[in-house]
């Protein structure tokens, strides 16, 4: 072997090792990172057009079809939205924007679809399948759906769909104009109010519903007592604007819990119910980063030796690497040059 071609090999190898050593990626991928800006004060959890919004950087989230149970649809017709977010020192929320020629919020037919929106949180360290999580890898689901948002705003009902309906007898049920927000003193007669089901509530207390789920099959809801997601919704001129909010930390065992500190993944779904989409058929992203910006204040001097304490490196970096770890590199170093040299001094001419 020519003695410049050795020269060459045991360049390369030299630049691996080095690569390996101050851990260089050859190859880099920018992934997609949502920042949760910092506000003082109230969050604008039923305002799309605040300039609040404007504080939180807008990130294009890209969505594809599922495609891997049934129903399924390669057509799906969301293919992407965008999202921020805020936070304060108790609250998170978000703002999703989304394309959509039809506002389909009215779906007391039953031949009607409606339009929604959902965001999903891992339970667990690492990052489940994204389509609602996996057998021993559960997810916390934010769902929100448009007809709901209706049914608080009081935009439709049977009423209005069907005008020559008449409504027969509500056994159990106390004297009320409207049957709706009855107050049923036999839940014999109300069976799924009976067994926590959210669609046999009386009133809406948000647009959003919080569910858990561990695989395909495996959507449950966290039941009339465990709903702590607020959504509201605003269809404009083709376009959705979104807002999902909660408090940043649960008492429910089941719901993802955030500490500023630290970074987490978030995936997104939509539904175009125009398009007959419902259920698995929808439109959906891969997990995405989300992290919280730094706040305009000062930890106090108590405060800054916890956070210190609970903050975790993302990466080792040099100088900043525990003893045995640079040990380990450095043996891994030079048996790479010795290793080299070898090839270097051995191969033949």
């Amino acid at each position: 072997m020519p003695s410049h071609t050795r020269l060459i090999l045991f360049a390369v190898l030299i630049l691996a090792a080095g690569l390996t050593f101050w851990q260089t990626p050859l190859v880099s991928s920018q992934g997609l990172t949502v920042t949760a800006a910092y506000v003082e004060g109230a969050l604008p959890v039923d305002d799309p057009a605040s300039p609040l919004w404007e504080g939180g950087a807008a990130v294009e989230i890209p969505l594809s079809a599922q495609i891997i149970v049934r129903p399924i649809s390669p057509e799906a017709r969301v293919k992407s939205m965008t999202a921020r977010s805020l936070y304060n020192g108790d609250s998170l929320a978000f703002l999703l924007e989304w394309e959509d020629a039809s506002d389909n919020s009215q779906t007391v037919r039953v031949q009607d679809f409606r339009d929604g929106a959902a965001m999903q949180f891992p339970l667990l360290e690492g990052q489940p399948f994204f389509c609602m999580g996996q057998e021993g890898g559960n997810v916390n689901i934010w769902h929100w759906k448009a007809d709901w948002q209706a049914d608080m705003l009081a935009m439709g009902d049977m009423e209005t769909a069907y005008p020559n309906m008449h409504i027969d007898y509500y056994f159990g049920a106390e004297e009320s104009d409207d049957p709706r927000t009855a107050e049923y003193t036999d839940v014999a007669y109300v069976t799924a109010r009976a067994v926590d089901n959210l669609f046999a509530a009386p009133l809406r207390t948000s647009a959003v519903e919080d569910l858990i789920a561990g695989g395909f099959g495996g959507l449950t809801s966290q039941g009339m007592g465990g709903q702590n997601v607020q959504g509201y919704g605003v269809w404009q001129d083709g376009r959705w604007r979104v807002i999902f909010s909660r408090a940043l930390s649960s008492g429910e065992a089941e719901d993802a819990s955030f500490a500023l500190d630290k970074v987490y993944s978030v995936a997104f779904a939509a539904w175009d119910g125009a398009n007959s989409e419902r259920n698995g058929t929808k439109s959906t992203s891969q997990w995405v980063t989300l992290q919280f910006g730094k706040a305009e204040m000062a930890a106090s001097a108590a405060e800054q030796p916890a956070a210190a304490a609970k903050a975790k490196p993302q990466r080792l970096i040099l100088g900043q690497t525990p003893g045995w770890w640079m040990i380990v590199t450095l043996v891994t170093l030079l048996v790479f040059v010795v290793i080299g040299a070898l090839i270097f001094y051995r191969l033949p001419e």
